[in-house]
């Protein structure tokens, strides 16, 4: 079953643009998924499994990046499914 997700990211931090490449470079790493990025939000496509474990180890990464330095983020997720294979 293929999804899609839109995500927007907030770290609530002055110097937040390394946060955000940093996510965009683990979503990427992933092969078989279709990243689509903009200035407002990223777009995730592919499989059910294959998005959500992505997922878990991005915003797994991303938070305990953020920890280190005693600092949040926000992430803003919406999903839509199931999709027609791509």
């Amino acid at each position: 079953m293929e999804i899609g997700v839109e995500i927007s990211l907030y770290p609530l931090k002055a110097d937040f643009v390394p946060a955000v490449h940093q996510f965009l470079e683990r979503l990427e790493a992933r092969p078989g998924l279709k990243v689509v990025t903009n200035s407002l939000s990223t777009q995730v496509f592919g499989g059910f499994e294959e998005v959500m474990d992505t997922l878990r180890v991005a915003l797994g990464a991303s938070f305990a990046s953020l920890a280190g330095g005693a600092e949040r983020a926000v992430f803003v997720m919406k999903m839509i499914g199931p999709l027609p294979p791509a």
